[in-house]
């Protein structure tokens, strides 16, 4: 074996999420607040909450104390059995839940939460095909990534094993339905669903899944009325509406949750990545009283080791009571002076040709000011991503921003801490890094 085997093999023991071979893996050593450190001591502003999932930042220590806690206490219980941080982390969650979730089902991940989220649902409707929007990220497992509307995600999950039982619809996108009026943007987005719903056969399709606010795939919001018109077609046609609020939920669309930013009421909600503020895993699905009186009354028989762990659990409890104490109202405080330096740095680059979000979840798409089309779209182009340069021009001015899906976009995600300073040194960063990415 050659040297410069031995040092792949070295390098190659731990394999990211992710890997792309091509390109430069950060190494995180420490952090504090919405500040992380890599190995050589350089700082950087975490304006993607790594994985939109820090959302307290680095260094609350409210949850580490009630992780120990519990760790000496009792660190493991079966997921079969009751645990008292699990009954009290479900009573938690149902008193800040919209409308009438009552039941919590915990999980690990967000891509098994959502998987369970549809089992429930197949059986409850006994109906089997659940609809899912194109350019969506529901997870990349088999089951999750078959929900996933991202073509890479799909592709990749599929490569060697069809998935199955899950349909697709178009997102309601202004390219996608040919209008910039939010009127008719909504009127026929919920239009075209109706007709995929008619077209699987109403009696087949056991849910609609679909994020409040679309994380990774763009953070883009739906014009106004559109989620009222899905829930009224839940209803018509018996369909259980499912909010996947894994990136959405605690906090970072300036309410608990997103869907209630749309005031409309899901049947059934998944979460994960905020819950604990990502200082340990834990995932969840809440329904509704009458799916929870339909498991209790035939049975649920799957489960997972360490769903709902109660070191977790416990992590989650001191989680909300943080969110509780300024966070949320922090980014209801803080968004007007987000949204403003990104329309503003919009209006300084012909090269930025959208800017939509919410919250402390913002979406910065970049195309050809001529003709509107991408610099570079990974689903049909080879070569070089300018978008990619701008991330790389960023992070050498101390601000790590997130890559969307397609990646002719970024996400701009920050902790639900993150000062007014804080945004505002972002903004100026991303400014720079515009500059340079496309110069």
């Amino acid at each position: 074996m050659s040297p410069q085997d031995t040092a792949l093999q070295v390098d190659a023991a731990n394999i990211p999420h992710w890997y792309d071979p091509d390109g430069e893996v950060l190494t995180l050593a420490d952090g504090e607040g919405v500040r992380v450190r890599d190995d050589d001591g350089d700082e950087y502003l975490d304006f993607s909450s790594q994985l939109y999932c820090t959302n307290l930042g680095h260094s609350e220590d409210s949850i580490v104390q009630a992780m120990v806690k519990q760790a000496r206490r009792l660190p493991y219980v079966s997921s079969a059995k009751r645990s008292p941080p699990r009954e009290e982390l479900a009573t938690r969650l149902a008193e800040i839940a919209p409308g009438d979730l009552s039941h919590t089902f915990f999980s690990i991940s967000g891509s098994e939460a959502n998987e369970v989220a549809v089992q429930l649902a197949r059986e409850y409707k006994d109906a089997s095909t659940v609809l899912t929007r194109w350019r969506s990220y529901h997870g990349g497992t088999y089951g999750a990534g078959s929900l996933t509307g991202d073509p890479n995600t799909r592709a990749t999950v599929e490569r060697h094993a069809a998935t199955t039982g899950a349909a697709k619809f178009l997102p309601p996108l202004p390219r996608a339905f040919d209008t910039e009026d939010p009127e008719t943007l909504a009127r026929r987005a919920g239009e075209h669903l109706e007709f995929v719903i008619r077209n699987e056969g109403p009696d087949s399709v056991a849910a609609v899944l679909v994020e409040p606010v679309a994380g990774s795939s763009g953070a883009f919001p739906a014009p106004p009325g559109y989620f009222s018109h899905v829930r009224d077609l839940c209803d018509e046609y018996d369909v259980a509406l499912i909010a996947d609020e894994v990136i959405t939920g605690f906090g970072r669309c300036g309410e608990w949750f997103g869907i209630e930013t749309e005031n409309v009421d899901p049947d059934i909600l998944t979460f994960a990545k905020g819950i604990t503020g990502a200082y340990v895993p834990l995932a969840g699905v809440m329904v509704r009283p009458e799916l929870a009186a339909f498991v209790r009354r035939e049975g649920f028989d799957l489960g997972q080791t360490f769903g709902g762990h109660p070191i977790a659990c416990a992590a989650g409890i001191a989680a909300i009571e943080a969110y509780a104490d300024g966070p949320i109202e922090n980014v209801r405080e803080l968004e007007p002076v987000l949204r403003d330096g990104l329309e503003e740095l919009a209006a300084a680059h012909d090269v930025v040709s959208r800017v939509r979000g919410r919250g402390f979840l913002w979406g910065i798409e970049f195309a050809h000011p001529e003709t509107g089309e991408p610099f570079h779209d990974p689903r049909v182009d080879q070569g070089t991503n300018p978008v990619s340069d701008v991330l790389k021009a960023a992070r050498e001015r101390g601000v790590l921003f997130g890559g969307g899906r397609p990646s002719f976009q970024i996400i701009v995600a920050p902790p639900l801490v993150a000062t007014r300073t804080d945004v505002e040194q972002a903004v100026e960063a991303l400014d720079e890094a515009i500059e340079a990415g496309f110069e």
